[in-house]
């Protein structure tokens, strides 16, 4: 099975003051270069950046390992779903077999918990998504079989779509705290990492 990992990075940030991508994720890393790095484990062929707002500068200051590339969301305010699509396009020409979608904002989950979604992909399930705490978290695991039911999800829900309307699809594998812990606010950054210095964006 090819599986490509596709980092969902394209919001503007505007609760956080800039892009989620270029945020400091601790030890000289970005949250979207900590997550491509976090995703590039064994039995993922790649992994993609669906990048919009600010993309010229996460280009520059992302800090991404090498061999991940970048895919441009050229409507990024219409929401997480095009993002989505984005990248299954991008995958799909890669010949991908199944995606792991994450966004970009939860830079905390344990190897581990990828290693689960991408065991249950490997064998059958067309919906992989880890759990925490009664949690649904990321990424999760999308086989090709359920492509389509993303590409026809409404936008304002997107993947929460997919599952609602295919239940049998899914299979829920044991999740870490950081897989459910995503970082919206200055609040959330400061809780997790410290205080966010500013200016960390630069327009």
């Amino acid at each position: 099975m090819r599986v490509v990992a596709v980092v969902l990075a394209a919001g503007a940030g505007r609760r956080i003051g800039g892009p989620k991508a270029l945020l400091p994720a601790g030890g000289g890393a970005t949250f979207l270069a900590r997550v491509a790095r976090d995703l590039h484990r064994p039995g993922v062929a790649a992994v993609l950046a669906v990048v919009g707002h600010g993309a010229r500068e996460v280009q520059e200051a992302g800090g991404l390992p090498p061999g991940v590339e970048l895919v441009v969301n050229p409507r990024p305010d219409d929401g997480m779903l095009g993002s989505v699509i984005a990248g299954l396009d991008a995958a799909a020409a890669r010949g991908a077999d199944a995606v792991l979608l994450h966004p970009v904002d939860h830079p905390f989950v344990a190897p581990a918990t990828v290693d689960a979604v991408l065991a249950a992909l490997r064998r059958g399930a067309f919906i992989a998504v880890p759990a925490y705490g009664g949690r649904r978290g990321h990424p999760g695991g999308f086989a090709r079989a359920a492509w389509s039911a993303l590409r026809q999800a409404p936008p304002d829900r997107g993947a929460r779509a997919a599952l609602a309307a295919h239940p049998e699809w899914l299979v829920h594998v044991p999740g870490d705290e950081g897989c459910v812990a995503g970082i919206d606010t200055p609040a959330d950054y400061e809780s997790r990492l410290g205080p966010l210095r500013r200016p960390w964006y630069h327009r």
